[in-house]
């Protein structure tokens, strides 16, 4: 199982799938490290040699943040949003849907289960 960022990768997964494992990184970028890796997008995890993981790992680690410090930037974002007053900053504060979703139905992964109501009718 190769390690790459501080995150283990799945073997049985083509790299470019294997590499979304990686927080900050979709797939749109990992293929985009695979060729510039000069490797194949459909060879296996498990079947990368210590070298190519190694080179993977060296062009993640120049030109993208991932792990730890994108977690940090995306949590300092959202902590900005809440400090400004802004609207989206009020539903992360609420935990509510931030990007214009409907609450009226739905919405249960952001407000949780529902509670029960007495005395309806």
């Amino acid at each position: 199982m190769p390690r790459i960022a501080g995150v283990d990768l799945p073997k049985t997964k083509q790299m470019a799938i294997a590499l979304t494992y990686i927080f900050g990184i979709g797939k749109y970028t990992a293929e985009k490290i695979l060729k510039e890796a000069e490797i194949d997008l459909t060879v296996r995890a498990g079947s990368i040699s210590d070298q190519e993981a190694a080179k993977i790992q060296n062009i993640i680690f120049e030109k993208y943040k991932v792990e730890g410090d994108r977690r940090k930037e995306v949590s300092l974002d959202i902590k900005r949003l809440m400090e400004i007053g802004a609207y989206r900053g009020l539903r992360h504060r609420r935990g509510l849907p931030v990007r214009g979703q409907r609450t009226s139905t739905n919405a249960r992964t952001r407000k949780g289960p529902r509670r029960a109501t007495t005395g309806k009718k």
